[in-house]
């Protein structure tokens, strides 16, 4: 029996629709007045090509940061100066962005084939997947680890393409048809989320799987109610891994074992970002709320964002970033909730998290814009 799978976009218009009957809940609010507290003072731009309509999320290794296009170009870009250190060509379309370490660079196309590419950016070899790939790849420790939509998790030798593991999930009646984000940890393991509302940890060496928790349970009577899917990429922080499921919840989880410490009813599919003492998320209406790490006791919520959008956030100093639809890149106080300075990216959206390394912050667009910011 073949397994439907539907968009996010259509999920949310379709929860909208039924909740309100009018798509005027979803007009972006108006951008505030806002006095720039911290400035962003652009060090570099540069386009690497457009990813529209998905989100490529760039990667940082070494020196270097790593961006693709959906029309197949690969480009490898100095940190500190945006300088093109080498540009290579995909003969397939692409559908998903770039995961490297430094040493080899990997794409997806697709046709489902990924293609790796060495430090010159020669392309070394190719490996057929057999499936459809929209999550991130990653690659460390001599391992590609590739996340097909049929919920396969398939380890890759780094040096030729070949299998070196496979774990397979349970297929799902019904969930989101998005990428999953990954996180990895140290050279050891990989933390992902799941379908129904759960999150684990796998072994990057043999892809075993560690532990699996869980931080929702489904809930309602249609399968779409019951859709509760941890999508987003985890964060980590100090040992604490937080995590945020769509229709369902918030919570963080000791990295060690996976047990759950707090957890509050949320839903968001843009995942979350640490501080030492908060976590921070941004629901489905982009209402940006702040929790206490420790035990998940909400410090703010600033609602001044409401459907714009907003991507992945990271958290920095004393600021939590995040872009939006329109390109516009927001920073609030990580105490307060208060907005303290906003600059203009670009006119695309701006849906992955921003990087910080380098003592710069590295902003891309789905358009294809890819900066540099030095924070002053």
């Amino acid at each position: 029996m073949q397994l439907w799978r539907i968009s996010s976009v259509l999920l949310l218009s379709l929860t909208i629709a039924a909740c309100s009957g009018s798509s005027k809940v979803r007009k972006p609010a108006d951008l505030v007045n806002v006095t720039n507290q911290v400035e962003l003072a652009e060090v570099w731009s540069t386009s690497v090509g457009s990813s529209l309509p998905a989100n490529f999320r760039p990667v940082v290794a070494g020196d270097h940061v790593f961006a693709a296009s959906m029309r197949g170009t690969l480009s490898k870009l100095s940190i500190q100066t945006g300088r093109v250190v080498w540009e290579a060509s995909v003969p397939e379309k692409l559908s998903i962005g770039p995961g490297s370490d430094g040493k080899t660079t990997v794409v997806i196309s697709s046709e489902g084939n990924v293609f790796a590419f060495d430090e010159a950016g020669k392309n070394i070899w190719k490996s057929p997947l057999g499936s459809e790939v929209l999550s991130d790849p990653i690659v460390a420790g001599g391992i590609v680890v590739i996340r097909t939509l049929d919920n396969r998790f398939i380890g890759l030798d780094a040096a030729n393409g070949k299998r070196r593991w496979i774990y397979q999930r349970q297929q799902s009646p019904l969930s989101l048809r998005v990428g999953y984000g990954m996180l990895l940890v140290g050279n050891d393991a990989v933390i992902t989320g799941f379908a129904g509302g759960r999150f684990g940890a796998m072994a990057l060496g043999n892809g075993g799987l560690i532990w699996e928790s869980a931080v929702s349970f489904p809930k309602g009577f249609s399968e779409i109610e019951r859709l509760n899917d941890v999508t987003s990429r985890p964060s980590l922080e100090e040992g604490r891994i937080c995590i945020v499921s769509y229709q369902g919840k918030i919570g963080c989880a000791e990295l060690r074992t996976g047990n759950l410490v707090w957890s509050k009813d949320f839903s968001s599919y843009t995942g979350t970002a640490q501080s030492a003492e908060f976590v921070f998320a941004a629901d489905e209406k982009s209402h940006v709320t702040a929790y206490r790490a420790s035990d998940g006791v909400q410090v703010w919520q600033n609602t001044q964002l409401t459907w714009r959008d907003v991507g992945e956030p990271l958290a920095i100093g004393r600021v939590v970033l995040m872009g939006d639809k329109q390109g516009y890149v927001h920073l609030l106080n990580q105490n307060s909730g208060e907005m303290v300075s906003r600059i203009r990216h670009d006119s695309s959206p701006v849906s992955a998290a921003p990087i910080a390394a380098g003592g710069v912050i590295i902003i891309a667009s789905q358009g294809g814009k890819i900066a540099a910011y030095r924070p002053r």
